[in-house]
């Protein structure tokens, strides 16, 4: 009885869809996964969608600076998504992490050359918020609205060390994908390093998610002791035993001073929730 009484309900929702905004989507979807863009080929063929509708798609969404075409021919997401994704009230904070985190970054890099960034959870993935650019040479560039694993790398393990058990152990414990020979792909050995990451307050990278990037990561606290977010640096891999000391003191310090502004977060409690 419930069955059928349901099917008008979905029967209704799928009539009320609008098919462009679909594939608008699907397109969108595609190049979040490729930061070095696609053209209108590769999309056509990864889409399976006419090139005519692709390439009317594109050239709406690049009016609105959705995405945006390189001189080579390439799309990737655009400028605008970054303005719309930090008003994203990503678990309601009831504040905004990224404009209040955005000094700190930019004192942070301008102080050591590196980029930073912020990082939150987004539907069991790891959002970068915001970020700053380093001025050092070779300094990597880090794109705000990139979504990375949550097993791989110095803020993804910073937020996964910090989510509520429950949900913890169901994403340690499902499949694991291994970047490199450094990721922590094994359940026992993620579990082993997520609780090493809680003990001491800070987590490194050595090349997990690519093998020439590494990081320090520092969870940002509200004063609760609520984790809302992962300020990390990422630098290229080779730098001195002192420089990557000084990366990671800057890095905790100055996610302890943003955490300490912050007003407390509501969190509901729930089963396995700490």
């Amino acid at each position: 009885m419930d069955e059928t009484s349901n099917e008008p309900e979905a029967g209704a929702a799928e009539k009320h869809r609008i098919p462009v905004i679909d594939r608008m989507m699907e397109l969108l979807e595609i190049l979040e996964w490729r930061p070095n863009g696609s053209t209108i080929r590769e999309l056509v063929t990864a889409s399976k969608l006419p090139r005519t509708t692709v390439y009317r798609i594109l050239n709406t969404l690049q009016r609105h600076e959705v995405v945006r075409r390189s001189a080579a021919g390439a799309y990737t997401l655009g400028p605008r998504l970054l303005s719309l994704a930090a008003r994203v009230a990503v678990d309601s904070p009831g504040y905004d992490l990224a404009t209040i985190a955005l000094p700190f970054l930019e004192s942070l890099s301008e102080e050591i050359g590196e980029s930073s960034k912020v990082s939150i959870l987004d539907k069991g993935t790891t959002l970068v918020l915001v970020s700053a650019q380093g001025k050092r040479e070779y300094a990597l560039m880090v794109t705000p609205g990139q979504s990375l694993p949550l097993h791989a790398g110095a803020a993804s393990k910073i937020l996964l060390a910090h989510m509520p058990d429950q949900e913890r152990n169901a994403l340690v414990n499902g499949p694991l994908q291994a970047f490199t020979s450094r990721t922590y792909a094994e359940p026992r050995k993620l579990t082993a390093e997520l609780a090493k990451i809680v003990r001491q307050g800070w987590s490194e990278d050595r090349g997990e998610f690519s093998p020439s990037v590494h990081a320090f990561g520092a969870p940002i606290l509200d004063s609760a002791g609520n984790c809302v977010g992962a300020l990390s640096v990422p630098f290229l891999a080779g730098a001195e035993a002192d420089r990557r000391e000084h990366i990671r003191r800057r890095a905790i310090a100055t996610a302890t001073a943003i955490g300490a502004i912050l007003p407390v977060k509501a969190r509901a409690a729930g089963p396995g929730g700490s």
